[in-house]
């Protein structure tokens, strides 16, 4: 059994004999080469008193040279500051008291001799750890010192790694200001870190020193920004030191946290464009960062915790303002939070807290709430009674819709997953927030209440709503916004129409109906349809239709038929019966040679539209046409019986005179042919990608010899 042991039960067990007193503590204290004492500390006597005691019982000279410090663990000088934390069974030392163990040291780090010097720099890294023995150091000047020794660098790594981690060791007490140091110095441990070949320990202190630096004011913070390249960040967290990699690590956080927001993309930035790898540490810092929040993810709400049932009813509140609620009788008082909890949105209004029992989003979905309506009171209040005001199946329910988007953003920033050895999509604008899920959600939530509007949408469409809100976001975030005021401006500009326009676009991309090759041959295939769409107007035409005449009394009793010759020379026409089915061409008593048409006119252009000015409704203006012939200008105006009617004729004619047809079902009917011809001829590439060009067609060779001539006969 050690000696240490043996002293531990003899205090015990004299301690369990002995009564306790208020202000006695039993301890023993060991000196090297000595046999240890067991005393009783009074607390009330001086310390100084006591030292003296304990030098009288090893007949030491001159108390004032001693201190008390602990024997086991964190070796922290004794003081009259933190002399009650002694507990009965501690174990102290005597030591040199820490003024004459500064002096010495202070003296031996300045000796001639080299292993003296190591020797006091080593043993000046253990002891700075304690306060009393730094401020008694500091008061000399050794901090001083050891900021000489940095900048000359004329030392060893050994000597170089003491020295360094006694100073972050003494400047860690916060007696000196890291602002008093020189520019030569920061530059000096800014090289330990950039240098390529440099002792791995110098290296872990150097970025440790750093650190503190950049948290502790914003000057040093643009010196180290400037001295230290992410280049060489990156390198650090790439090499096996485990240590190297954690103090990296910590100051590229640093200088994040520190950074302003163009600061912060400045440093992300500062070596030109984001490389693989630097692109692939940053989605690691991304993901670790906001993995921080995959607890609250996977906790669900407790019914039980005051705590959570407080922030719900907190939510409750910030939106209705109820009035002398306490005066109320429990039953009325429930009965008018149900009522407010449904109004906000929860499915489950008499025990909200069940709603967040799912896993995924669990406690988190409370807390992005929470954030809303404390951080943007307004607008959350805004939320709610806008809603309210709506009728109950279009009414935006709050809390479901937070719920819901918590989860979304939640799969969206990949919360709960380990990053990936090979990932790389890291977002830009997580670099320049503090609290990035909190902020994205207080966007997102106002954003999904506008697209909520902008879709009319109803309770039974909450799952589409949710579709486009993630769309929306997706597609945001994937063109790597800054900020988040970008980001606001650029998820707000993406509605629900624009959303629309972009799946029906890449529909037609993934039909490869837009590929360059597809276009070009959509074109080449034109003429031919537009010559099969102009055939079928001219039969149309010879097939005649029947239109109905308008009198100035506007009765519409009056039929009149028309129609073109198989020779396509002459337009026949004339009145019939009610009851005519198609008349035979002979039966048409007038006609007009097609080649004495001058022209088409429709709407109120025509010259029956004119005489009836201001009296034709839209519908017939939509319908009436008349074409033009001989020289005093007659015209022949129709009336046609439907849009489609009015549609044949135009474009018949149009092509009779020798135009192009304009008409929107010609415009319909071209561009369904335009597709299923275009279908029909890619059957045989399905699942084949189509080049946006064509392969380049290789020189011809500078000889044929490899042809075999088949004119000569074989021998």
């Amino acid at each position: 059994m050690s000696q240490q042991s043996i002293v531990q039960r003899a205090v015990e067990s004299r301690g369990a004999k002995m009564p306790q007193q208020k202000d006695i503590v039993k301890i023993a204290i060991q000196m090297p080469g000595a046999y240890p004492q067991l005393i009783q500390l009074d607390q009330k006597k001086p310390l100084s008193a006591v030292i003296k005691e304990v030098c009288d019982g090893w007949n030491l000279p001159g108390p004032d040279n001693y201190a008390l410090q602990y024997a086991d663990g964190v070796q922290t000088y004794i003081t009259e500051s933190n002399r009650l934390d002694i507990k009965n069974g501690c174990i102290l030392r005597l030591t040199k008291a820490p003024g004459r163990c500064a002096e010495d040291l202070y003296k031996g780090i300045q000796s001639m001799d080299l292993g003296v010097r190591c020797d006091s720099l080593k043993q000046l890294a253990g002891v700075s750890t304690d306060v009393t023995f730094a401020q008694e150091f500091i008061s000399r000047d050794g901090h001083l010192l050891l900021v000489k020794i940095v900048e000359d660098s004329n030392e060893s790594a050994v000597i170089m790694t003491h020295t360094l981690t006694g100073f972050m060791e003494l400047m860690d007490h916060g007696i000196v200001s890291w602002e008093n140091l020189s520019s030569i110095f920061i530059e000096k441990i800014a090289s330990f870190v950039n240098a390529k070949a440099t002792d791995a320990s110098i290296q872990q202190v150097s970025l440790d020193i750093l650190e503190s630096m950049v948290l502790s004011s914003h000057s040093l913070f643009l010196q180290v920004k400037h001295e230290v390249t992410m280049e060489r960040l990156i390198a650090h967290l790439q090499v096996t030191n485990q240590q190297i990699q954690t103090k990296a690590m910590a100051l590229l956080m640093a200088l994040l946290q520190t950074a302003g927001e163009s600061d912060r993309q400045n440093i992300i930035h500062s070596s030109g464009s984001v490389q693989d790898e630097m692109a692939h540490y940053l989605y690691v810092l991304q993901s670790v960062t906001l993995n921080h929040l995959e607890p609250r993810m996977r906790t669900p709400l407790d019914c039980y915790s005051q705590e959570q049932r407080d922030i719900l009813h907190g939510l409750r509140q910030a939106a209705f303002e109820t009035e002398s609620e306490n005066s109320l009788s429990n039953e009325k008082r429930r009965s008018l939070c149900a009522k407010e909890f449904k109004k906000l949105g929860f499915s489950n209004n008499s025990n909200p807290g069940q709603d967040l029992v799912r896993t995924p989003p669990g406690l988190l979905a409370l807390d992005t709430m929470y954030y809303f309506a404390t951080r943007y009171p307004d607008a959350y209040s805004r939320f709610v009674l806008e809603n309210s005001s709506r009728e109950d199946k279009h009414e935006c329910p709050f809390a479901r819709s937070s719920i819901q988007l918590t989860l979304i953003l939640c799969e969206i920033l990949r919360i709960g997953e380990p990053p990936s050895e090979t990932g790389s999509d890291y977002h830009p604008i997580f670099f320049s927030q503090d609290r990035l899920m909190e902020e994205l959600f207080c966007v997102c939530i106002q954003l999904l209440n506008k697209t909520w509007k902008e879709m009319r949408a109803t309770q039974e469409d909450f799952d589409k709503v949710m579709q486009v809100v993630r769309e929306q976001i997706t597609r945001t975030l994937s063109s790597k916004p800054t900020s988040l005021e970008l980001f606001k401006n650029k998820v707000n500009a993406l509605n629900y129409s624009e959303i629309l326009k972009l799946r029906q676009t890449e529909r037609l991309h993934q039909e490869e109906t837009l590929a360059p090759p597809v276009l070009e041959l959509k074109e080449r295939l034109k003429p031919e349809l537009l010559e099969l769409i102009r055939q079928q107007r001219l039969n149309r035409l010879c097939q005649g239709t029947m239109f109905r005449k308008i009198s100035s009394r506007r009765r519409q009793d009056k039929l009149w038929y028309c129609r073109l010759s198989p020779n396509h020379k002459m337009l026949h026409y004339g009145d019939v019966e009610e009851d005519t089915d198609i008349p035979p061409i002979e039966t048409l008593q007038e006609k007009i040679p097609v080649a004495d048409i001058k022209g088409l006119l429709t709407g109120k252009d025509c010259p029956h539209m004119k005489e009836n000015k201001g009296k034709q409704n839209k519908e017939v203006l939509d319908l009436a046409f008349s074409i033009t012939y001989d020289v005093e200008e007659d015209s022949l105006n129709f009336i046609a019986p439907s849009r489609t009617d009015f549609c044949l004729w135009t474009d018949g004619l149009s092509v009779l005179l020798g135009r192009e047809m304009s008409s929107e079902s010609m415009r319909s009917e071209l561009e369904i042919l335009l597709s299923m011809e275009i279908k029909l001829r890619l059957l045989d590439l399905e699942n084949v990608p189509i080049p946006d060009r064509a392969p380049v067609v290789p020189k011809p060779p500078s000889n044929y010899n490899f042809c075999y001539d088949f004119s000569q006969t074989e021998q």
